[in-house]
């Protein structure tokens, strides 16, 4: 927890601290596909019991398979929903995006096989998160997945998939490669000159950085700033 003098002294630094450790363990479902770390008939029965609806869709984004978390979000409506057979984000803009990142990991190269995070919304305001994930045809085989699926898509709320936060608020928010930076040295770190020392950058750089941050994020403070990525991470405390 931070001094009174930095602004920020209700606890919200520390619980978000113990959760700093589980960011860097956290392994996407994807590796564990990719990296064949479980036998490829377990593979394939378990994708039934994740707690993230898992949606294999083809390369132009048609329903080939989902899970039954799956099923259920496309059931309720409040985040994804199937429009004439095809994957989509219930909120315009999300769809959108959902739609670009599959075009381009179910794609040829060069662009084909690239790997995204795509925030979302719920209609109850609920942030997710949509991991789009290429499929090679030696993963469909090797998982005996479905040979239409091109890409797999796991859908979760945003909190459950820390180890892409950066990417996550940065997305979100718009914000630069070095405004990220600042973002989460200031939440580790604490005030303007701690940071700048640790990211070798003059004070008024990091000044200049963090004013940005306000403007993006609609925060004033930076206990905001803290609060507002201790919210992503929230649900990991429960």
């Amino acid at each position: 927890m931070r001094e009174e003098r930095s602004g920020l002294a209700d606890g919200t630094r520390r619980r978000f601290t113990l959760v700093v450790p589980r960011l860097r363990d956290v392994v996407p479902i994807g590796n564990v596909i990719d990296r064949n770390e479980i036998e490829p008939a377990a593979l394939a029965d378990s994708l039934d019991m994740l707690s993230s609806g898992l949606f294999l869709v083809d390369a132009a984004g048609r329903i080939v398979h989902a899970n039954l978390s799956g099923h259920t979000m496309l059931s309720e409506a409040n985040v994804v929903e199937a429009r004439d057979g095809s994957l989509g984000a219930i909120d315009p803009q999300d769809a959108l995006a959902l739609l670009v990142a599959v075009t381009v990991a179910g794609g040829p190269p060069p662009l084909g096989g690239k790997r995204s995070a795509i925030p979302i919304k719920g209609r109850n305001g609920t942030r997710y998160i949509a991991n789009v994930l290429p499929l090679s045809s030696s993963t469909r085989h090797t998982a005996h997945l479905p040979h239409a699926a091109a890409v797999a898509i796991f859908v979760h709320k945003a909190a459950l998939d820390l180890a892409s936060l950066p990417e996550i608020m940065a997305k979100e928010y718009g914000l630069t490669p070095a405004e990220v930076r600042v973002l989460f040295a200031i939440v580790e770190f604490g005030g303007v000159s701690e940071v700048a020392e640790l990211l070798g950058s003059a004070e008024n750089t990091v000044k200049t950085h963090l004013h940005h941050l306000f403007e993006k994020t609609g925060t004033s403070r930076q206990a905001d700033l803290v609060k507002l990525v201790a919210g992503y991470a929230h649900a990991l405390l429960r």
